[in-house]
């Protein structure tokens, strides 16, 4: 990480520590490494991938404090958001679910050369048996809103936060999403603006007052073709 993005990072409120700071430039040569024979990420520049990933990921920490909660990250890819908030923050219990067997076999490794304590689970959401039990599940996929709420919102506990990552073109999806934020008992609490590099961006922050009816979420072939 040089000067430059360092002072970035500090200027969006995150001064990194000197392991902090090499932990994020072992991420960033591993992923290159592997992004090399499998496709983890478009975003190849060492500065788009600490600004446009990294950075981005650690946005959630300027809205919550993230001590010692439980994370779930849905679909986490590459590891983001999960990984950077989990350097940031070692004392979340972090939980990443992920359909395809090779990213977790990336995350496993990375996992091991940054020495952190990750439960990784290869399979879908859907299939997950911890239902209600985080305080906060974050979703940073490019699926439709309606589609993620119903991903993820049954894998929060009664009064704690579903988090999405967004564009800022997200209102339409806000406003299209009503129906299954009514039908999964969450609330559009307030969304976090913000812009990286010329890059606008948003959290939607969703609280769960109720409880979820159990039969959600659906199996993905159900959700995909009539959302709520």
């Amino acid at each position: 990480m040089n000067d430059e993005i360092r002072k970035i990072f500090i200027d969006y409120g995150f001064d990194l520590s000197n392991e902090q700071t090499k932990q994020f430039d072992n991420y960033f040569e591993t992923l290159s490494q592997w992004n090399k024979k499998m496709n983890l990420t478009a975003i190849e520049s060492s500065r788009q991938v600490y600004l446009k990933h990294f950075l981005d990921s650690l946005m959630l920490g300027r809205v919550f404090d993230m001590k010692s909660i439980k994370l779930l990250d849905v679909g986490s890819g590459a590891g983001f958001p999960g990984i950077p908030l989990k350097i940031l923050y070692p004392s979340i219990e972090l939980t990443i679910v992920d359909a395809l067997k090779k990213r977790i076999t990336f995350l496993e490794h990375l996992c091991g050369v940054l020495n952190l304590d990750v439960h990784l689970i290869h399979g879908r959401i859907e299939e997950h048996a911890y239902k209600a039990h985080y305080d906060i599940v974050t979703g940073r996929a490019v699926s439709s809103l309606n589609i993620l709420l119903e991903l993820c919102v049954p894998f929060v506990k009664k009064d704690g936060y579903f988090v999405a990552y967004k564009s800022s073109k997200y209102a339409i999806e806000v406003e299209d999403a009503s129906h299954a934020v009514h039908t999964l008992g969450v609330e559009y609490r307030s969304h976090f603006d913000y812009e990286i590099d010329h890059d606008f961006r948003t959290l939607l922050i969703f609280n769960k007052p109720l409880d979820t009816p159990n039969k959600y979420p659906r199996r993905f072939k159900k959700i995909k073709s009539q959302p709520l």
